[in-house]
């Protein structure tokens, strides 16, 4: 389904892909059009969502400036997602073990591993890197309780909390799947913030002229650009490496409980929090995609839903009006606290029925009737990505 509604209230006009939008929605998007540095439009994908600054599930595509709120703080935050050689008929009746299994070997929110949990030619390029930005920006140590190689390296292949998970799922063949959604771990968290206090400590007087002070942003050629720059990819980097180790430790433990298999199908490694520099429009830009992943013509990406619903596979088509993007999954209805508010244990277990998963009141906040209706998500961005695969969870680790 193409574009549902545009709003024009500011420099560029925003084009969204679905009508269920909150007023704070459309504020948010109002906001971020009205930035001087906006290049020809703001596109909203069908999942989109209040956020802080800019709104979650928005692609902004800015001309010489970054918003660093508008990338977040859980930076190069994403999925991952292998097909392996099994079938439904190849699992255990009861699947409490390997849920189990699974648990013991990742840690889960703030947990870390007791030792470094990847290979030492793998630290030592994020090492150099992070010693750059480290130099530069002392005052980013005084913000992590640890010395921060202790945090990042041995938070390396570890979930996260929140609405972070691995799942087990099969597709419409009964071809078993294993994904999983985390991001830059403790470290991405810091340097968002702290990069995002920088920005509103740069603009100094003309913070007070903005829509919003979560807007505060770095001008190219201006004293911390090219340090944020410099931080925002290793943050991204590590996401990426995060989410490739963690899948390296899930297919192991698999192996202590399943038939003999081999990976059949890598569907992609893809961020839904993050900026890169491309080009739209006749112009060479900093795309910010806030929840939302690239889908070029032909690039496979990953679409989940709530812990009780599907999710997808899919191929992007390519679309310009969304520069080349689509939604990064079901998006929430309604903030946790609400959620908790309206439903109960008895909800979570009726909603995650036939799913192996934690059933008690600490993920009420992620029962799947705190999130959009995923099918109706995918339904309006049919211009955008076509279904590949239909995946569904039969066990799933939260965060």
């Amino acid at each position: 389904m193409p574009i549902q509604q545009t709003l024009n209230k500011g420099k560029v006009p925003v084009h969204i892909w679905t009508l269920d939008t909150q007023s704070a929605v459309l504020d948010q998007l109002s906001n971020v059009s009205q930035m001087p540095f906006v290049h020809h439009h703001v596109a909203a994908m069908p999942d989109v969502h209040a956020g802080i600054g800019a709104t979650v599930g928005s692609v902004i595509p800015t001309k010489g400036a970054i918003v660093p709120a508008a990338v977040g703080v859980d930076i190069g935050c994403g999925m991952n997602a292998i097909r392996i050689s099994l079938k439904a008929s190849d699992l255990p009746e009861s699947l409490r073990q390997l849920r189990n299994r699974i648990e013991q070997a990742i840690p889960v929110g703030f947990a870390m591993h007791d030792r470094d949990p990847v290979k030492r030619s793998t630290i030592v390029p994020l090492a150099k890197t992070l010693d750059t930005v480290l130099e530069k920006h002392p005052a980013i140590r005084k913000m992590q309780r640890q010395r921060p190689y202790d945090i990042w390296v041995r938070q390396l292949a570890t979930l996260g909390g929140g609405n972070h998970f691995i799942e087990l799922c099969f597709d419409e063949n009964d071809d078993l799947w294993v994904m999983l959604h985390s991001g830059s771990r403790g470290i991405g968290n810091v340097f968002g913030r702290y990069f995002i206090n920088l920005a509103r400590k740069d603009m100094g007087d003309q913070l007070g002229r903005l829509p919003d002070r979560d807007l505060a942003y770095f001008i190219e050629g201006a004293k911390h650009f090219d340090d944020y720059v410099e931080a925002v990819g290793w943050a991204q980097e590590y996401a990426m490496i995060n989410r490739r180790e963690m899948m390296r430790q899930i297919l192991q433990t698999l192996t202590r409980d399943l038939p003999p298999f081999t990976i059949t199908k890598e569907a992609i490694n893809c961020h839904h929090n993050y900026v890169s520099k491309e080009h739209h429009f006749g112009a060479d830009v900093y795309i910010t995609r806030k929840g939302a992943i690239r889908a070029g013509d032909g690039e496979l990406g990953i679409i989940p839903g709530s812990m009780g619903a599907r999710s997808y596979i899919v191929r992007g088509k390519g679309n310009t009006d969304s520069f080349c993007s689509c939604s990064h999954g079901a998006g929430r209805q309604m903030s946790r606290t609400k959620a908790k508010k309206q439903f109960n244990q008895a909800d979570l277990e009726s909603q995650t029925q036939g799913v192996e998963c934690r059933k008690d009141k600490g993920v009420v906040d992620e029962i799947p009737g705190a999130y959009k209706d995923i099918d109706l998500v995918m339904e309006n961005q049919t211009d955008l990505v076509d279904v590949v695969h239909t995946l569904k969870q039969v066990l799933c680790v939260k965060g």
